[in-house]
């Protein structure tokens, strides 16, 4: 087999979700299985090259997995006719400038979200990449786990009749920083720093929503901070000025409603830290990070209410699971899989730069909503 090298210059993966997801379970992961299998007797192999503000934890991250190029001069990467693809994991604030140097360099985007502070930003960059011709993406990655594919199957095969309704819960309590450490930097907590869970999930909830059951038309929102004060890496106090909650009703075209609860301050009582469940008319599911369980109309028990006896159904065991049918590869690597195709061969690829303007236009309008108290149309959005 023919193999073919492309290489990809990786902003911002010193941290978490750059490090663990996109460079080790992603592209280093598919240069461990001998690169992707294009399908022409190539396999197309990943060269990353680091990019970050941190010399020292570039250098020993690029020791740690045997890369041999990392470099704190954004600039200089871009100016290399070699590199073909600009990745970038950065922190939010930072992100907009930096793809709008990768546009004018030319180079091929693949971004976390979201893709801007705001929907100006977001919609110049998507008109930015599509007039320079260059192929563009934005993370998206909750598509491709296993229990929203399992539950993107039953919507594609008819199972819940009309959709009515959606039901998210999302969320997990991250610790103050005063007696146990935080699980997520300080930033997120940070209004002036792009932090708060509306500008982090309500992309995500845009995506799903608008991939599986339909576009969002409208939103109402209630964003808040339950937990003011917090303690930074260094053990600092400071004050949480970025919401930490947010709950969430959405209006889908063609009728369905969905709402979403997010939340930093809230302890697990699911199976899942995010679960959705999906009623229709014949049919409902329960979908999870990994797990799915679906529950048919004819197979719908028919409980009755009486607070006055205990109840004697064990209602979790009467949904039945769905099988998993197939193999599921790690989310972010299919992705990455998807748009190194998109990149190499020209293959279609809709989650652009365009989709990813949807996201921040739902979580502004989310924002406003909220200190507005009122709901709010979202506009279709084009270029």
């Amino acid at each position: 087999m023919t193999v073919r090298t492309v290489r990809i210059a990786m902003n911002g993966v010193t941290g978490r979700m750059g490090h663990r997801q996109h460079l080790v379970r992603s592209l280093l992961a598919l240069r461990e299985q001998g690169g992707l299998d294009l399908g022409d007797g190539t396999a197309l192999v990943p060269e990353p090259v680091l990019v970050g503000r941190r010399e020292h934890a570039l250098e020993s991250l690029a020791a740690r997995y045997g890369l041999h190029e990392w470099s704190t001069d954004l600039d200089a990467v871009l100016a290399d006719p070699t590199i073909e693809i600009y990745f970038d994991a950065q922190v939010t604030s930072a992100r907009e400038t930096a793809l709008k140097k990768a546009i004018a360099a030319g180079k091929h985007l693949y971004t976390e979200k979201p893709t801007a502070t705001g929907l100006d930003g977001a919609l110049e960059l998507a008109r930015l990449a599509t007039r320079a011709g260059i192929k563009h993406g934005v993370v998206q990655d909750k598509l491709f786990l296993p229990g929203l594919l399992k539950l993107k199957r039953l919507v594609e095969g008819g199972f819940f009749g009309r959709i009515l309704s959606v039901r998210g819960e999302f969320g997990y309590w991250v610790f103050e920083g005063d007696w146990q450490e935080a699980q997520r930097p300080s930033w997120n907590y940070r209004a002036e720093d792009g932090g708060g869970i509306v500008v982090d999930m309500f992309p995500h909830w845009e995506y799903v929503l608008h991939n599986l059951f339909g576009r969002v038309t409208s939103v109402q929102a209630h964003a808040t901070t339950h937990i003011p004060r917090r303690r930074d890496e260094r053990g600092k106090p400071y004050e949480a000025t970025a919401d930490d909650a947010a709950y969430g009703i959405f209006e889908l075209e063609g009728g369905a409603l969905a709402q979403i609860n997010s939340s930093w301050a809230v302890r697990v009582h699911r199976d899942e830290l995010v679960e959705f469940q999906v009623d229709g008319t014949e049919g409902s599911a329960v979908a999870g990070l990994r797990r799915c369980r679906a529950q048919h109309r004819a197979a719908t028990p028919k409980p009755v209410w009486n607070p006055d006896l205990p109840a004697t159904e064990r209602f979790r065991e009467q949904w039945q699971e769905v099988p998993d049918n197939g193999d599921f590869d790690n989310g972010f690597k299919a992705q990455w899989e998807l748009f190194l195709r998109h990149v190499a061969l020209g293959t279609p690829y809709e989650w652009d730069l365009l989709a990813g303007a949807r996201g921040v236009q739902l979580a502004q309008l989310g924002l406003r909503s909220s200190a507005e108290g009122r709901r709010l149309t979202v506009p279709e959005l084009s270029l």
